[in-house]
């Protein structure tokens, strides 16, 4: 949790909070919600406002009484970097305090230079979408990365990935921190894109939901009473690395017959680039230009919907592996909603059909009766839309008050039994 050592600034962070979460509001609905004295609110909104953090937006329209000047955040008044990335792609957007994209840019992934280039690009995409727009680093309020691998991300360290070979123990957010000078927070792309789908997507704040995220990996995103799950080492939801198959394909992670091993985009196209070496012909080579080399996996879920036999045969194998591994979550998780990759809506909802009729046929009864199982509704700012929510959610929690001096260093004491005993004698 985060601390200030003023109360000024620790009740200026309740207001603000209050605003966000219930606004527009009047200064009366705040003293409602948070039993301020009448006074203190009045001078903190003023001083709130004279920074810039909160803005007036008319009047209530209450039938009775006076009508009260409303509230709001002033969604300009500083604005987020948002990065998410994979093997291929780096995203990057500019955020207000909404959050809203007010602008983008996209560009291929440098792989060629390690770690170190990397990093660079990630930071000179930092810079890029903030000049961009005309603005200067100091109207960020944060900046937040999505990353495709293992995150720790109470430290903001990448563990591992099992798409980008050399993205091992890398401490991102304190490059970030130290060369960019904004606060940084690091998540897994995973874990930003159900955040997104719950609050602003298909999850529609559904307390006890499960995302689906799909592509050269699988992970997901789980959702338990309205709390992300992250586990001991932040490893909730590692379901492409669950165990399907008996002596299966062998998986990136050294294991073999994962999840992600049969059903991923590689492994799709690998089946489909096999197929095509055997004489096969399909209408995912016409939708790759022509070239066999460039077919893409969402080329193979286009033309099974198109009717395409050899992709419609891979894409009902995704479906019985997908549906497998849903159920299997849907009976630790019990969750009310699944949400799967937007991307996946290329196979059309019969592809959906048939991965819901596995779920039902594999999973509890109790646990999937009401189950809903939906296509997702956030393209590719997903990532972005949600790592911008979770920073927004760091900077507006509450903080505690900073304790004072002497209680810090007392905790930081070893806590021997000499030691002990030292301090409790009279």
């Amino acid at each position: 949790m985060k601390h200030v050592a003023r109360k000024s600034e620790h009740d200026k962070h309740i207001i603000e909070g209050v605003v966000r979460r219930f606004g527009p509001v009047s200064r009366v609905m705040i003293h409602q919600l948070t039993d301020f004295r009448r006074s203190t609110i009045s001078s903190l909104v003023r001083e709130l406002l004279v920074e810039g953090r909160l803005a007036e937006v008319g009047r209530s329209d209450n039938p009775l009484g006076r009508k009260q000047i409303l509230l709001q955040l002033n969604e300009k008044y500083r604005f987020i970097v948002g990065i998410e990335f994979d093997e291929n792609t780096v995203v990057t957007g500019l955020l207000d305090l909404h959050p809203r994209v007010q602008h983008l840019i996209r560009e291929p992934a440098n792989l060629d230079a390690g770690v170190e280039g990397l990093v660079k690009q990630l930071q000179g995409s930092v810079r890029k979408v903030v000049q961009k727009a005309g603005l200067t680093h100091s109207c960020l309020l944060g900046i937040g990365i999505a990353d495709p691998g293992f995150v720790d991300t109470r430290n903001g360290v990448i563990l591992t990935s099992s798409t980008i070979e050399f993205w091992n123990q890398v401490p991102l957010k304190k490059m970030f921190e130290e060369e960019m000078k904004v606060p940084t927070f690091v998540e897994s792309k995973t874990r930003a894109k159900t955040v997104a789908e719950r609050v602003l997507g298909a999850g529609e704040m559904q307390d006890n939901m499960i995302y689906v995220d799909y592509g050269a990996g699988i992970g997901a995103g789980v959702i338990v009473d309205g709390k992300l799950l992250y586990g001991q080492d932040c490893g909730a939801g590692e379901m492409g690395h669950t165990h399907v198959v008996e002596n299966g394909p062998a998986c990136k992670c050294g294991s073999t017959g994962c999840l992600e091993a049969i059903t991923s985009s590689v492994a799709v196209e690998s089946r489909l680039r096999q197929a095509l070496r055997n004489g096969v012909t399909s209408q995912a080579v016409d939708l790759a230009g022509g070239d066999p080399t460039q077919t893409r996996a969402w080329h193979v879920f286009q033309a099974a919907q198109a009717g395409d036999k050899i992709c419609s045969n891979i894409v009902a194998e995704v479906g019985d592996y997908l549906g497998l591994g849903i159920a299997n979550m849907v009976n630790l998780f019990n969750p009310s909603v699944v949400v799967l990759d937007k991307r996946l809506e290329l196979a059309g909802d019969a592809f959906l059909d048939h991965i819901h009729r596995i779920v039902r046929r594999q999973a509890l009864a109790n646990s999937s009766a009401r189950l809903a199982l939906r296509f997702g509704k956030l393209g590719e700012e997903a990532g972005i839309l949600g790592i911008g929510l979770e920073v927004l959610e760091k900077h507006f929690e509450i903080p505690a008050l900073r304790p004072p001096k002497f209680m810090v260093e007392a905790a930081s004491f070893p806590k021997t039994p000499a030691l002990n005993q030292t301090l409790t004698q009279p």
